[in-house]
């Protein structure tokens, strides 16, 4: 191995690593419920930085104010071109006296963490 393929191999490392900080952790940036007695319908905008298939928002869930998850939406493809984006997730039942529920993304290098969204139920 040569110092060039080393050094190569560095610069490559290193762009791959610049990629995956620029895009951060993905972000609920708003979310809202519509409910017909304990069964709802969740509208959540997300954004992040999608970089491709090695690093995206690749999901979101709602979790009561214990941390029970009560829903989950899978987002099958990074998001390129189209930021923020919302998706929606229905038929979510809420547990008896849940009155507020938490939002929070997911994303593909990063896991759990960035802003979330509190959301009170109608």
């Amino acid at each position: 191995m040569t110092k060039h393929s080393v050094f190569v191999g560095v610069c490559i490392a290193a762009s791959a690593l610049a990629t995956t900080v620029h895009a951060g952790d993905a972000e609920v940036v708003d979310a809202q419920a519509s409910c017909v007695s304990r069964t709802c319908s969740f509208a959540v905008t997300v954004r992040h930085e999608d970089t491709g298939w090695e690093h995206y928002a690749d999901r979101w869930r709602i979790l009561t104010k214990d941390g029970e998850e009560i829903g989950r939406r899978v987002l099958l493809h990074p998001h390129e071109s189209e930021q923020p984006f919302t998706r929606s997730l229905d038929d979510v039942q809420l547990p008896k006296g849940v009155q507020q529920v938490i939002i929070e993304a997911h994303d593909s290098v990063h896991g759990y963490g960035g802003t979330h969204v509190e959301v009170t139920v109608p």
